[in-house]
């Protein structure tokens, strides 16, 4: 099989004007005409870009709908059949059987239409019109590669690009109309560093009916580098698609698909939010969720020795520091920080094993609760695994389950771990799971109000501009802080939970550190989080989980309004792929 060669695209952005249909394919038909003559064979512009976006009903969009094929997809394809290329237009469609509308993708090829995707995830705006996309999440092979679209909203959901991506995506094309935050968002280059495929985001710019829209239009590589991007006005950024380098789906360069876990994301086949939470989680007798509170997460950052009692040592020492600085009710040390990092499982020990023991008498001693990292011995395997303990003592541990190319000399665990505290209703995750959305996104469906994860992530998420990895300060000063993007943040608040990340930090062996605890809420500025860690320390962040007196949740966190928002009945094939 001959490889695909590497090609330009083009990621146009561009301001609609309501009721100027005509203007809006004229502007837009020249502006892909210049992308092609300049070499692009991939050309992607922004949702509803025909028509404008802010739409009343369907009686008023009514008399800007299309067929698909119709008269606009036959312009865009002379263009395409003159430059032997592919356009990605956002319009308006009406299904001719149905009379319903769609907000849709549709994929233009010198022949023809080649395919389409009508918006899976609606917005608050798509419902006042259009209908929920029937057709959706399909990747389509072409003479430049495999492509697949999204429209805006979609990208939220790490389940669409997923399933884009497990189907050999080479590239996403999302087009949008994205609004309230700075752009190049975090999420578009979430999916593209933790699927490693390239996206090409076609944002919209400019001001609607009291809506701002962003712009920051651009090319995503599959380790997240934003290589091209426009802050604001009509044009067009371009980029190169190397479909070998996306094939080979490796993030911090490791093969991530070889290391999904489907057995273990059937929950997500489900949406238990859809029911008030109270009532839900205590069905038959299962244990309701915690009672809400105001509490303090802390992660401890710090680079763990092979020297078991050192570990110990550091541990009981930052444990003190926090207590007397931050009074934390739960506090994570980073991955392996009881162990040590170098040849682990030589250092291996049940759960009953002294070290365990030491570190459970010192939560006890501090009275509050720690979340730490260890080798553990069972019979004949060992286990990466996480323990936490409290003032009651040794609560419960867990064994990862997403295992990286560092954890060849353990056994991969099998199940998720919760438990219920004070501060609410906590997961374990370590390190490597974290980079696979599936798992944290089946401890949210859990109940969790917070995710512990122990970590041990070398290389770089947090940001890069041509290949030199910095934060994401440049080209893009556009965040609440100097990290416009952390891959970990998006797990919080795509998942509407308290994120609490502590990794190593050993710049020597590639861990550069960057913990944080995160916050629930993707729509709240400033961001809900502590610090993120340059150096050792201890970062904490409030936990709230209260609510009004109310039988119905009246907070982010239980209510977990992104994740109601799911649409499962399309994410089937996420728990069959066995690659």
């Amino acid at each position: 099989m001959t490889s695909t060669p590497s090609y330009t695209a083009a990621a146009i952005q561009f301001e609609p004007t309501m009721f100027e249909k005509a203007r809006n394919i004229s502007r837009l038909a020249a502006l892909c005409e210049e992308a092609a003559q300049a070499g692009a064979r991939l050309i992607v512009t922004p949702e509803m870009g025909t028509t404008g976006y802010c739409w009343f009903d369907r009686a008023e969009v009514k008399p800007f709908v299309e067929t698909i094929p119709g008269p606009t997809t036959d312009l865009f394809q002379t263009i395409a059949a003159k430059h032997c290329c592919y356009i990605v237009i956002g319009m308006p469609e009406v299904d001719p059987a149905s009379d319903l509308y769609y907000n849709t993708a549709v994929l233009i090829g010198p022949d023809g239409v080649v395919g389409r995707h009508r918006k899976s995830h609606p917005y608050i705006a798509e419902p006042k019109w259009a209908a929920n996309g029937d057709i959706v999440h399909e990747v389509f092979e072409t003479q430049i590669g495999r492509i697949s679209m999204l429209v805006c909203m979609d990208l939220h959901f790490f389940e669409t690009a997923r399933l884009e991506a497990l189907a050999g995506a080479d590239v996403i094309c999302h087009i949008s109309n994205w609004l309230q935050e700075r752009t190049p968002a975090p999420y578009w280059i979430n999916r593209a560093f933790e699927n490693a495929c390239y996206v090409i985001e076609s944002n919209r710019w400019g001001l609607e009916r009291t809506v701002q829209f962003s712009g920051g239009s651009c090319l995503i590589e599959p380790d997240g580098t934003v290589s091209a991007s426009i802050d604001t006005g009509d044009g067009i950024a371009y980029g190169t698609i190397d479909p070998a380098r996306a094939r080979r789906r490796e993030v911090l360069s490791e093969p991530v698909f070889k290391a999904r876990r489907p057995e273990l994301y059937m929950n997500m086949m489900t949406n238990s939010f859809t029911w008030n939470p109270g009532d839900y989680f205590r069905l038959y007798g299962y244990q309701p969720i915690p009672r809400g509170r105001t509490s303090q997460a802390a992660v401890a950052q710090f680079a763990p020795t092979a020297v078991v009692a050192d570990n110990l040592a550091r541990i009981g020492a930052m444990a003190a520091q926090a207590k007397a600085a931050a009074a934390p009710d739960i506090l994570v040390f980073p991955e392996l920080s009881l162990t040590g990092l170098e040849a682990p499982g030589s250092r291996a020990e049940p759960l009953s094993g002294p070290t365990v023991s030491a570190f459970v008498r010192l939560a006890m001693k501090l009275g509050f609760y720690l979340v730490a990292g260890f080798a553990e011995a069972d019979g004949d395997k060992v286990y990466n695994s996480a323990v936490l303990a409290g003032p009651e003592g040794l609560v419960g541990s867990y064994r990862k389950t997403h295992l990286g190319v560092a954890d060849s000399w353990a056994t991969a665990g099998d199940e998720w771990k919760v438990y219920d505290l004070a501060i609410g209703r906590v997961g374990l995750a370590i390190g490597h799971d974290a980079l696979y959305p599936e798992a944290i996104r089946s401890l949210s469906l859990m109940g969790c109000d917070v995710v512990a994860c122990p970590s041990a992530i070398a290389g770089t998420f947090t940001g890069s501009h041509n290949g030199t990895k910095i934060p994401h300060n440049y080209p893009i000063p556009k965040g609440a802080d100097p990290y416009h993007w952390h891959a970990l943040r998006v797990r919080g608040g795509e998942n509407n939970l308290y994120f609490a990340f502590a990794n190593v930090l050993d710049p020597a062996r590639g861990y550069h550190g960057k913990s944080a605890v995160f916050g629930p809420d993707s729509f709240a500025f400033p961001r809900q989080e502590s610090a993120i860690l340059d150096e050792d320390g201890i970062a904490a962040a409030t936990v709230d989980t209260t609510n009004l007196d109310t039988p119905y949740p009246t907070n982010v966190v239980r209510r977990k309004d992104l994740v109601v928002m799911r649409q499962p009945h399309h994410y089937q094939p996420l728990v069959k792929w066995h690659q």
